[in-house]
């Protein structure tokens, strides 16, 4: 029988680095950003409805989405930002399916759906655990600004796009506190997988 960890956060929270963790422990783990990439290469079903609805403007030369282009457009208009979903997600949803029957088809033991959308999306339900990595705005602001060169007014302006992070933490199973150091979220993590008996306890 395997679980199911549906991962999330919010921007700059630190969920990549949560996990990259799951795989040192050889858990698999099923990375919606990857997976929406995948799907908007030229050629997917889905690539064609963006450019259809959003026009070639948004095109680079070689034919891919200009994701800066796409990006300006949707995040400070909120309907293309709900047409850009419409067309996205249930793409992703149905390559996440497959890729997760696959795993448990497999024998593995836990593994781990990394969706930052998790429950904007409404995709709880594909999960038997929901775990949120969370930090202070504060810490997420300056993460954000560093990591992405964004003033300000950028960063806040991504981090308010997204549901808070107190909200999803409070909607999850569990949370990750990933304000301090890698060692101390790697430990909370290390003992939350053993409460599940995905880990041995002597781990």
């Amino acid at each position: 029988m395997s679980l199911i960890i549906g991962l999330t956060g919010s921007i700059a929270t630190g969920k990549s680095t949560v996990a990259n963790m799951f795989r040192e422990l050889d858990i698999p783990v099923i990375d919606a950003d990857i997976l929406a990439r995948e799907v908007v290469e030229p050629g997917e079903t889905a690539y064609k409805k963006v450019v259809q609805s959003f026009g070639e403007d948004i095109l680079l030369e070689d034919q891919t989405l200009n994701r800066k282009r796409l990006g300006e457009i949707v995040f400070s208009d909120e309907v293309k930002r709900k047409q850009l979903n419409n067309i996205v997600h249930p793409a992703i949803r149905k390559r996440l399916i497959e890729k997760r029957d696959h795993f448990i088809t497999s024998g593995n033991r836990c593994i781990v759906l990394d969706i930052p959308l998790l429950f904007e999306s409404k995709l709880e339900h594909f999960a038997d655990k929901t775990l949120v990595v969370y930090v202070n705005q504060e810490i997420q602001l300056q993460r954000l600004m560093k990591r992405n060169e964004f003033t300000e007014e950028e960063a806040m302006q991504r981090i308010l796009s997204q549901m808070p992070v107190e909200e999803k933490a409070a909607r999850a199973d569990r949370t990750i506190n990933n304000n301090g150091s890698k060692e101390e979220t790697y430990t909370q993590l290390k003992q939350l997988l053993k409460e599940w008996n995905v880990l041995e306890a002597d781990n």
